[in-house]
């Protein structure tokens, strides 16, 4: 049986409650979701895309879902000081997959800039959701289908044309429940003309006593000329999975920069999908991950260019040891009549274990000539040669072999625009390299103790 039918026998037995607590302008397109999940399952290890990853066997534990809403306490004041990053943000926590906004969010947001729960912002400007939600995502896609059906809230960001904001806007996202919990996630961001904006989410585990699986779909509106940083850091638990999927749609002139970090989970897929529809766009997707113990990182990209004069760059690495498992699947398409784009994709994985495994598989669709494209994938270990050079210098082994690993994603970090986010990423990817406890002692989430 597919994990799909205990979710969707759930949905037609209490639809009544969960439309309560949402909003019409959700709830109207879960009709939908249920006809695009007749006879569909979730995609299982070795579907096409999915060869080391089981979105259904991620599901397929009797996960509880808050249909009713019940106040769950959780410790946020203590999330606020979390160590990623220590610096200036407007914030926002999401509570499993409840909304909660700080006083410091509702008294220090600009003119012409929403952040909101989006059932609350869908009740209060239904002609402005209702234009964007469930419009990029597709429906036939099992796990947006899903999403769409259950999700009762979420995040809505809507920066107004020419609005440009001088802070970062972060989410922490906790999971904390007193059993296994099921938190469907959704995040819309529309971003008008000649606007900016600056995104960091955090994901914690504050609970390491349940499993908890994270269901999230962001669907990413970039105007003409809009500017949009997306940092997404997940730091969660070996007892929490998540299934990320991620829809952009980039007008004339935007400029997206997308970055994803995995410090420690259990089993995570994210799948980024951008589409390019305007002339003289800027595309950024960078991602490192870090695995050990039995952890699973998988990542999956595809940009789409159906306009011309664009650049696009993805660049994933990946460390994995003990007996961790990486996969990623890289895709450029250029479209037919989509002239003088640049497009490169770059993927690089060390493997610090004889047991530690990686799948990479780059793939471009061309149907222009007038390009430039290239993808390439290695998969080794560290260079014994730089070892030897650092260790007849004094240095021990283990502190080289940490020196060299943190220098591997170096240029990951690099790619980061945001004021302070690139000295906090290296501190806590060095953190996590020498097994420290990555931000337990600041912010009261999950602690953990990995080892490379």
């Amino acid at each position: 049986m597919s994990s799909l039918t205990q979710y969707i026998e759930l949905y037609k037995g209490n639809q009544e409650a969960i439309n309560l607590h949402s909003a019409e302008v959700i709830n109207r397109r879960r009709a939908d979701a249920v006809v695009a999940l007749e006879g569909k399952r979730l995609p299982r290890k070795g579907d096409e895309g999915f060869e080391k990853t089981s979105i259904d066997t991620m599901m397929s534990p009797d996960f509880g879902v808050n249909i009713n809403r019940v106040n769950i306490p959780v410790d946020i004041a203590s999330s606020f000081k979390c160590d990623v990053p220590n610096m200036s943000t407007l914030m926002a926590v999401v509570v499993n997959d409840s909304f909660v906004p700080t006083t410091t969010l509702l008294n220090n947001l600009p003119k012409g800039i929403i952040v909101d729960s989006l059932a609350a912002a869908a009740n209060k400007y239904p002609d402005l959701v209702g234009r964007y939600y469930g419009t990029l995502a597709p429906i036939e896609n099992p796990g947006v289908a899903l999403n769409t059906m259950l999700m009762q809230d979420g995040v809505f960001i809507h920066i107004a044309k020419g609005v440009k904001m001088e802070k970062a806007i972060q989410l922490v996202n906790i999971f904390n429940a007193p059993s296994p919990l099921l938190g469907m996630r959704r995040v819309l961001i529309v971003a008008e003309e000649d606007s900016q904006l600056q995104l960091l989410i955090c994901d914690h585990t504050q609970n390491n006593g349940h499993r908890y699986h994270s269901s999230q779909v962001i669907e990413i509106f970039a105007g003409m000329n809009s500017k949009i940083d997306i940092y997404d850091i997940e730091e969660s638990s070996a007892s929490t999975s998540r299934y990320s999927q991620l829809y952009a749609r980039q007008e004339a002139g935007a400029n997206l920069l997308i970055n994803g970090t995995t410090l420690y989970n259990g089993e995570t897929r994210n799948d980024y999908s951008i589409d390019v529809v305007g002339d003289g766009c800027e595309t950024t997707l960078a991602g490192m991950a870090i695995g050990s113990g039995n952890q699973l990182i998988d990542n999956s990209s595809n940009i789409k260019h159906f306009s011309s004069h664009c650049h696009s760059n993805q660049l994933f690495k990946y460390v994995l040891d003990d007996n961790a498992v990486g996969a990623f699947e890289g895709a450029i398409l250029v479209a037919d009549g989509a002239k003088y784009n640049e497009a490169f994709q770059t993927n690089r994985n060390l493997l610090a274990s004889r047991d530690a495994r990686m799948h990479t598989k780059p793939q471009l669709e061309i149907y222009n000539d007038d390009v430039k494209c290239s993808h390439g994938a290695t998969t080794g270990q560290l260079d014994n040669d730089a070892l030897f050079y650092m260790r007849s210098r004094g240095i021990p082994e283990k502190e080289a072999r940490m020196m060299l690993m943190q220098a591997f994603m170096v240029d990951v970090i690099d790619t980061v625009r945001l004021d302070g986010l690139n000295d906090r990423l290296r501190h806590l990817v060095e953190k996590r390299f020498y097994g420290q406890q990555v931000h337990c002692s600041d912010c009261g989430a999950a602690c953990h103790e990995p080892k490379l």
